[in-house]
């Protein structure tokens, strides 16, 4: 059993992974116990936008920047109503933050919402570890501080897959957010009424919301387990399917809805929201070893042949090839899969395979740091989706173009000719340098 040791003044703590390796540091934040899957997010900022994201119930996160809460914690920074990870990981907590925004320090914000955390610990080895073993169940205590005993709990806690965390986070009631004034106000002065969405709330961060009113959206949020009948009584433009923590195979209820609502309305999705709208087109699912979880992420765009610098937080991704066969006359005569998809990359071609359910599908977006697929768009249905947060709050913002994309898309839906199914497939390419957010209003 490998353990570390760090000094300090506060209360003693222990972090145990299932593998045997432990941990001592300090407390950081409120005293007692959390359980959970470990990950580690390489962000260097954002770290209260990390805790407040609903999308890390059930994990314990590990920040892998050294000092953490330099600049306090400021009202405008909160991505929910409270925190919903298990626990947190750090090298070195900042107790006196300067920046005129903060309203608290980061340790008192961890002991008020009751976030256990452990600091003085050697982030960079235990980042390799979990980089090398996958992430695992871990436990993080102020009271058990026996390694052996620890561990053993450890062992005996349920995985992250048994659990249906979006029930935990989601919304339990419609909640509404109107469209921005300016955003209303560029699309009448362009003959474009204002747009409604209904989003599945499976643990939705506000800068998404965010992201659609700023381009004319009034968002009419909705509980995860909402039926489709009643989002269809609404009369929106369009349907969102959110972020969310956990197995997307858990998520039975949003699974079914969209399932059938994909070629009645427009729909996009975003991380959890692209897992479910693969699995609805028939897609497998599978777990990564230690996931993507950090702001710097590159992605291709395979319609644009331009790199995007992306936000990223997940665990789960789909199997672009149990989509189905490629569709050869619309992937530049090829006709095999690649399981690594960087190999569309060096082709400069974004392949179309045909599924059982949905008709065709592109690969549009994949990732260049191990190949996995970032996005897909549903060319006999009004659909697309992606594996990472166009929002990104803090940033990057390379990636915020597909909010509008989705309101090209909504209009061109509108505008449809009597009997058509489909539109053009075009509104999905938009430049990344004409996508950041001092255009999304445009």
């Amino acid at each position: 059993m490998n353990l570390l040791v760090s000094e300090g003044s506060q209360p003693p703590a222990l972090l145990a992974l299932e593998d045997g390796t432990c941990f001592c540091g300090r407390a950081g934040g409120a005293l007692g116990e959390a359980f959970g899957e470990i990950v580690f997010n390489t962000s260097m900022v954002g770290y209260q936008e990390i805790v407040t994201d609903p999308s890390y119930a059930g994990q314990i996160v590990t920040l892998t920047y050294p000092q953490v809460g330099n600049y306090g914690v400021s009202k405008a920074a909160m991505q929910s109503g409270g925190t919903a990870l298990r626990g947190l990981v750090v090298r070195d907590l900042c107790r006196t933050p300067s920046n005129w925004q903060s309203v608290c320090t980061f340790p008192d914000f961890l002991r008020d919402h009751g976030v256990i955390a452990i600091e003085g610990v050697d982030t960079r080895a235990l980042t390799l570890r979990i980089r090398s073993a996958g992430a695992m169940r871990a436990a993080i205590s102020t009271t058990d501080l026996d390694p052996e005993s620890l561990v053993a709990r450890v062992a005996a806690s349920p995985a992250i897959s048994t659990h249906n965390f979006v029930a935990d986070v989601s919304s339990r009631q419609d909640r509404v957010v109107p469209a921005s004034p300016d955003a209303l106000r560029a699309r009448k002065e362009a003959g474009r009424p204002a747009l409604r969405v209904v989003a599945y709330d499976c643990g939705e961060k506000r800068g998404i919301e965010e992201g659609l009113t700023a381009v004319g959206c009034e968002v009419v949020a909705v509980p995860f387990d909402t039926p489709t009948s009643r989002v269809l009584s609404l009369e929106p433009d369009g349907v969102f399917l959110s972020n969310g923590p956990g197995d997307p195979r858990q998520v039975t209820q949003t699974a079914r809805a969209a399932s059938d609502l994909l070629g009645k309305l427009p729909v996009f999705g975003i991380c959890l929201g692209n897992q479910i709208m693969a699995m609805a087109a028939g897609a497998s699912i599978e777990k990564l070893p230690f996931g993507h979880h950090g702001g710097n992420e590159p992605v291709m765009n395979l319609l644009t042949h331009r790199v995007e610098i992306t936000a990223q937080n997940h665990n789960y991704g789909l199997v672009f090839d149990s989509l189905g066969p490629i569709v050869a006359e619309l992937s530049g005569g090829e006709t095999a899969h690649a399981r690594d998809l960087r190999h569309w990359v060096e082709l400069g071609i974004a392949p179309v395979v045909q599924t059982p359910r949905m008709g065709r599908v592109r690969l549009t977006h994949v990732n260049l740091n191990d190949g996995t697929p970032e996005g897909i768009q549903f060319l006999d249905l009004p659909a697309f989706s992606v594996q990472y947060h166009p929002e990104a709050c803090p940033g990057p913002h390379d990636s915020h173009y597909l909010f509008r994309a989705f309101a090209n898309l909504m209009d061109a839906w509108r505008a449809r000719g009597e009997g058509e199914t489909c539109v053009s497939p075009h509104y999905l390419s938009i430049d990344v340098r004409e996508g950041r957010p001092h255009h999304a209003e445009a």
